[in-house]
């Protein structure tokens, strides 16, 4: 076999090589795209079960302030109060919040839950959970929540 017939036959593979790099490039970008259509639709979802429970909560304890979470820490809800407690003559303030939101798309394909319960100036929880958006299910996210909150509406009607 002389020199010209190598030369094309290794150019040829080449070519075949790059082709298939691409075809995975384009594989990899479809896949990423439709991880981050995922992601949004789980975070739309969850955003919307933390501000529905959040809402009730603000309706059983008048008081609270409730607030849309839309930021770069990601999407959810936040309600918060501020009280005074008079004991002999002095003032003490007492904050009380509950936060939770979804964190953005990242690089590691996760849907993650952050919340931070504070009760009368005392934390009651910073947690966290995460789920791979391969193994996503919603429900189990969305009974978390529930219980995060719940947890925190018992707390702040027993010391309140």
């Amino acid at each position: 076999m002389d020199f010209e017939n190598r030369l094309q036959r290794a150019i040829d593979r080449g070519q075949k090589t790059k082709q298939s790099n691409q075809q995975s490039q384009a594989a990899r970008v479809a896949t990423e795209e439709e991880l981050k259509v995922l992601h949004s639709a789980a975070r739309l979802e969850l955003s919307e079960h933390i501000e529905e429970c959040l809402k009730k909560i603000v309706d059983h304890f008048p008081g609270f302030e409730y607030t849309t979470i839309a930021d770069e820490q990601g999407w959810g809800a936040s309600i918060r109060r501020d009280d005074i407690k008079m004991n002999r003559g002095e003032v003490d303030r007492l904050f009380s919040q509950l936060q939770m939101t979804v964190r953005p798309f990242s690089p590691s394909h996760l849907v993650d839950l952050s919340a931070k319960a504070t009760i009368r100036n005392k934390e009651l929880y910073a947690r966290s959970h995460f789920q791979r958006l391969s193994e996503l299910d919603l429900e189990s996210f969305k009974e978390l929540i529930d219980l995060w909150i719940l947890e925190a509406a018992e707390k702040y009607a027993a010391q309140s």
